[in-house]
């Protein structure tokens, strides 16, 4: 990840927006960032600059719409779950999702966004997971992918990462990761802070940023 880097979070209506919640946070932030480090430039990517309505009830009105959009430009593509994933109306943003893998510029899909990418056939030739995998398959007929199926909370396949709608935390530990934007100690200790609850992981957060 460059030192001045942008990430493009897609919204729309039903997004649940508590899946990507960790990850915004730490990108926009960059309190934990490697030394030298600019924080993320989050931008919000919609079919429309019309407000959107997240899961939660949040209104969000889209910084640019799916055509503004320059890949070559970005470090990464966030996909969050939401109700409507199986409809056309993601088309464009899959079609987007699909020049970036063939970029190389990561993709993050969680909970229902695992489905869009399974009916636009992204999830045939790569290693990944979803909410379920009979689920998957039910819902998306084309689907071809099951052995590429991994049964983990969220799974890593060069810039492909997906993970289960139960997994916010996990998915956020794998895309910071492969974004490489907090050292292994820090990303360590942020994990575990959060997974485990347990005091001594905040002193070794702190220790691991001085």
């Amino acid at each position: 990840m460059n030192s001045n880097s942008t990430v493009y979070l897609y919204v729309f209506d039903t997004m649940a927006d508590w899946e990507v919640g960790y990850l915004t946070a730490e990108l926009n932030s960059g309190r934990y960032f490697r030394k030298g480090l600019e924080r993320a430039k989050v931008i919000t990517v919609g079919m429309e600059k019309t407000p959107v309505t997240t899961m939660g009830g949040l209104k969000i009105i889209p910084d640019v719409i799916v055509h503004e959009c320059n890949i070559t430009s970005i470090d990464a593509l966030i996909l969050p779950g939401g109700n409507t994933w199986t409809e056309a109306v993601h088309g464009p943003i899959l079609k987007m999702a699909e020049m970036c893998l063939k970029e190389e510029i990561v993709v993050g899909a969680i909970c229902g966004a695992t489905l869009g990418l399974a009916q636009a056939g992204l999830l045939n030739s790569r290693w990944h997971t979803s909410n379920d995998l009979d689920y998957l398959k039910m819902v998306c007929p084309s689907y071809t992918g099951e052995e590429y199926y991994n049964r983990q909370l969220a799974v890593t396949d060069g810039t492909l990462i997906t993970a289960s709608g139960v997994a916010p935390l996990e998915f956020t530990s794998h895309v910071l990761k492969r974004l490489d934007v907090f050292s292994d100690r820090t990303l360590d200790a942020w994990y575990h802070l959060n997974k485990t609850h347990e005091p001594k992981y905040f002193y070794e957060l702190m220790s691991s940023i001085q």
